[in-house]
């Protein structure tokens, strides 16, 4: 490698679908292509407390694809340690960040503070929040926002473009050019003909093209804007008919305002009752205010605050969200959407266990996540160290996804062509990216696809093949799969009904022996290994 040759690592969101984090490097100048969050299972999510495997002050400006934490939640640990240039985004997305990245920052002091004070965790190491809310302030005072198509210069020998990925408000694709090689970073992509966002673009002939394959594996049906309201119509009579409530998991960003948008216009053609609708997210409601100062731009508005409906009661403090739960009958959104934190999971303390409740998921659910176990028909699930009986209505849509699915990521590559280098595959579960690799190489047998590994490094040079300079991390694929503490939760809530079910007192006490030698001879097992080392 030479000075002046562009190399990539990948550092987050190869075989993830979190934790999106890009380095290149030329000329000595270091460029990251988003910093975020690693979510889902409590295991995955321990990497975030690890430290950067690069020094944040060698960092020279960092590009912002949006504002999705996955792809920025690690700023403001970033900008803690040391990187004092510059985050590079659109100003939709800059707006965002004020919010997204003060929450998260809250979210982070407070399950440290949640974590220090719980009793069966009193003999484990104090938690540190990732970072505060100051932290978060301070990132976000290093925004810059600058428009979509404008060519401008991140770092000395770096030039930079943004183009519309249609995913959600501000999102974009990084056209990168550096040593003489030209890359499209796709970000993550919005599907067709989605409310509020025009489709997405971006020029065609690269190098290197790097791209998400959230849902490589799947192509759903297509859908208009009036079947999707037509279905979430009818999942709300269903639930409002059983007599409880309908709790709805729902990301902060983007798809709340997308239900929303749904809910006032069914409600406003009599198509659903007139019943009220609380949107309990401090987050929630200052995103919308952020959709409302766009309205002008949001297609399908019409121009107006559609936000602004009697039905919508955006909850203000912990005492409002609190008295939502002597209600029945309401429609309550809540984040966060893979029901990981947030106030969505005291909402599901009080209603998974009602019979006549319903609980509707309208977005991915990650491997390892709450929102997943629940979906996939668990009967039991712990929540803040209670054990809840799964006993609510379990139901989902999936016409608000905010990714391309499998056809219309073949469009955007497609439509990228000629790649003249290598098409890198990101953000996407293994099964997601090996089945989109195949369908790639039936259609274009000379594309020569890869599947990068974290920690994974390549060189990359004009109109050639990308060389590999530094092997990934092959420990982490478990680590985003089913989480041991998921098969922990259920496995412990079940245990006492299942002795129980042991009517010899004996036997009882024979079956607790057992289970503590099966964990002491792990135990033994583990301590003979290091004696070996």
């Amino acid at each position: 490698m030479t000075q002046d040759t562009l190399s990539l690592t990948f550092h987050g969101a190869a075989h993830t679908v979190t934790g999106s984090c890009m380095q290149f490097t030329c000329g000595g100048k270091n460029v990251l292509v988003d910093c975020g969050m690693f979510q889902g299972s409590r295991t995955l999510e321990h990497l975030n407390a690890e430290p950067f495997t690069f020094k944040p002050k060698d960092i020279d400006a960092v590009i912002l694809t949006h504002a999705h934490i996955d792809h920025s939640g690690m700023v403001p640990k970033l900008v803690k340690h040391g990187f004092r240039g510059d985050i590079w985004c659109t100003q939709p997305t800059a707006d965002l960040l004020q919010h997204m990245l003060a929450d998260s920052g809250r979210i982070q002091e407070y399950d440290a503070q949640r974590h220090n004070r719980r009793r069966d965790r009193s003999d484990d190491e104090a938690f540190e929040p990732v970072y505060t809310a100051q932290d978060a302030l301070a990132a976000w005072q290093q925004c810059r926002g600058i428009d979509r198509e404008v060519m401008f210069e991140p770092a000395p020998g770096f030039r930079a473009r943004l183009w519309n990925a249609g995913h959600v408000l501000g999102s974009a694709s990084v056209e990168l050019q550096a040593g003489g090689v030209s890359v499209m970073c796709s970000g993550d992509l919005g599907p067709e003909h989605r409310a509020f966002l025009r489709d997405p673009d971006g020029p065609s002939g690269f190098d290197f093209v790097i791209c998400e394959a959230t849902y490589g594996s799947r192509d759903r049906e297509e859908v208009t804007l009036e079947e999707r309201r037509r279905q979430l119509g009818a999942e709300v009579q269903a639930a409002i008919t059983r007599g409880g409530n309908l709790v709805i998991p729902a990301f902060a960003l983007e798809r709340t305002q997308e239900l929303l948008f749904d809910l006032a216009y069914l409600i406003n053609n009599d198509q659903i009752p007139h019943v009220p609708v609380f949107i309990d997210s401090p987050l929630a409601s200052e995103i919308t205010d952020v959709f409302a100062r766009y309205s002008k731009d949001l297609e399908g508005t019409g121009g107006t605050n559609i936000f602004a409906h009697p039905a919508f009661h955006f909850t203000q403090n912990v005492q409002e969200s609190m008295r939502i739960n002597s209600i029945s009958g309401a429609i309550i959104l809540a984040a966060s959407g893979m029901c990981e934190g947030g106030r969505i999971r005291h909402h599901l303390l009080h209603n998974l266990h009602r019979r006549d409740s319903t609980v509707l998921f309208v977005g991915y659910q990650a491997q390892g996540t709450l929102g997943r176990v629940i979906l996939e028909g668990a009967k039991t699930v712990r929540i803040s160290g209670r054990d809840v009986i799964v006993r609510a209505q379990i139901r989902s849509v999936d016409n608000y996804s905010a990714h391309a699915d499998q056809a219309e990521l073949l469009e955007w590559i497609d439509d990228r062509s000629p790649i003249r280098g290598n098409l890198f595959l990101s953000h996407g579960e293994p099964e997601s990216l090996e089945a989109l690799r195949r369908k790639l190489q039936a259609r274009a047998p000379d594309l020569a696809v890869k599947l990068p590994e974290i920690g994974e490094s390549y060189d990359l040079a004009p109109g050639g093949p990308a060389s590999r300079t530094a092997t990934g991390r092959t420990d982490l694929g478990a680590l985003s799969g089913h989480d041991w503490q998921n098969s922990y939760a259920a496995f412990a809530s079940s245990l006492k009904g299942r002795l129980q079910q042991i009517h010899d007192q004996q036997q009882r006490e024979e079956a607790l022996e057992r289970m503590r030698q099966v964990l002491d001879s792990y135990a033994e097992f583990r301590d003979s290994k290091r004696g070996r080392h």
